[in-house]
């Protein structure tokens, strides 16, 4: 990390031939991030058709079974990593921009994202022409990320990294103050902690607050900064190593951070009935808000993926690519497609328009009662329906961003 901060800040555009890749992408990251898209999800499936979504914590020790817990734990990785590699790609995006031409850029696409979460990811999500409430999720957080980082890139790297590295490190501090616990105002959730509190606003409308806006922000920062890395400043073998040692020495932070059980998550570990159950306890970390050992647990194995398949590709890697660089177009994509598979297998199954939407579930889906739902090898099959269905549009709409040069298409 120091050997980032010893590069000068500049204000003209950048050489592009300081950029590895080609068109101004990167493999590996399309790799990670298309395989992270892909375990998504099944989290998003396991949500509206797992009979005990709306009943039960698949990572409740006391009700779950391994299978369960691991299907969902799996994709803990997912959100993290997407907002790590945001931060990446903001930074590779500003290598053919000046820093006000990037700080612009930034802060507009990032009041898009915050505008797509609340209108169209809210609507795939719930199927209610009234919008009677909003799930603040991953895309929200990422909105605001890139608005604060926008107002931040024209500042000297050290003032970046510092400011992620604090937040990271030290926002759990929050667990030993009991008046921030007891503070249950909305620009507390909003900021801080979000615990899908649910508040009332204007109109009769509620929101659900699920993602915190500065534990996210802290992980793009960092992952702007580690966006220099990818440059032709590195070559693959050093850039393998840079990645395959922070990683690695990330997840070993996590596991000695862990043994203490004192400091970086809310939720201590316990000794369970049986091993694997214990070994469940120590990697069943806290996601709402993030924790930093969750974070941890997350981003260091990734940055290690990311190291191991630098300069490499496979069959498997050319698959997840497809998905990998549309990601925004395949996040929006899923909801809707889950969604409608959802409502037809409701209907099915002898389901009436007025048992659609079940004022008693957590979250207000139509099609998706709080009763419904099937066994978990139901989930997988139609887990692995929905991400075939999704390869060829993503493959026509990668193509078609490669082949043209909308100004939109640098917003989807």
């Amino acid at each position: 990390m120091v050997e980032f901060l010893k590069q000068p800040q500049r204000e003209h555009k950048m050489d592009i031939r300081n950029i590895s890749p080609s068109n101004m992408r990167v493999e590996s990251i399309d790799i990670v991030r298309g395989l992270v898209m892909i375990v998504m999800a099944l989290d998003h499936v396991r949500d509206f058709f797992h009979r005990d979504a709306f009943l039960d914590s698949p990572t409740n020790l006391a009700t779950t079974t391994p299978v369960l817990f691991l299907t969902r734990w799996i994709t803990h990785y997912c959100a993290p990593v997407f907002v790590f590699l945001s931060g990446i790609s903001a930074y590779l995006a500003g290598q053919k921009k000046t820093k006000s031409e990037l700080s612009t850029y930034l802060i507009k696409r990032g009041c898009w994202l915050i505008l797509a979460e609340l209108v169209i990811v809210s609507f795939g999500l719930s199927f209610d022409p009234a919008f009677s409430s909003f799930l603040l999720q991953v895309i929200w957080v990422i909105g605001w990320s890139m608005v604060a980082l926008g107002l931040m890139v024209k500042a000297p790297t050290v003032v970046i990294v510092m400011v992620g590295l604090c937040i990271f490190l030290a926002h759990n501090m929050l667990d030993y103050l009991p008046a921030a616990n007891e503070n249950k105002s909305m620009a507390m959730d909003l900021f801080l902690r979000a615990q899908w509190s649910e508040y009332r606003i204007a109109g009769g409308k509620t929101i659900k607050v699920a993602y915190a806006i500065l534990p996210w922000m802290s992980v793009m920062f960092l992952g702007y900064v580690c966006g220099k890395i990818f440059t032709a400043n590195y070559s693959s073998a050093k850039r393998r190593k840079v990645l395959i040692t922070i990683g690695a020495g990330m997840m070993v932070f996590f596991v000695l951070l862990r043994l203490l059980n004192s400091y970086g998550d809310p939720s201590p570990w316990q000794t369970q009935n049986n091993f694997l159950f214990t070994l469940f306890s120590f990697v069943s970390t806290t996601k709402y808000p993030p924790s930093l050992l969750y974070l941890c647990m997350t981003i260091g194995p990734a940055l290690v993926v990311l190291g191991l398949i630098e300069g490499r590709t496979w069959f498997f890697g050319k698959l997840l690519l497809v998905y990998g660089k549309v990601p925004f177009f395949y996040y929006v994509l899923h909801f809707y497609l889950i969604h409608l598979l959802c409502v037809a297998t409701f209907f099915i199954n002898g389901g009436e328009h007025k048992e659609a939407f079940d004022t008693s579930a957590p979250l207000l889906i139509y099609g998706r009662p709080v009763h419904f739902g099937f066994d978990l090898w139901v989930v997988y099959l139609v887990w692995i329906l929905v991400v075939a269905m999704l390869y060829y549009p993503c493959q026509w709409f990668g193509r078609y961003k490669k082949n043209h040069r909308q100004w939109w298409l640098s917003y989807v």
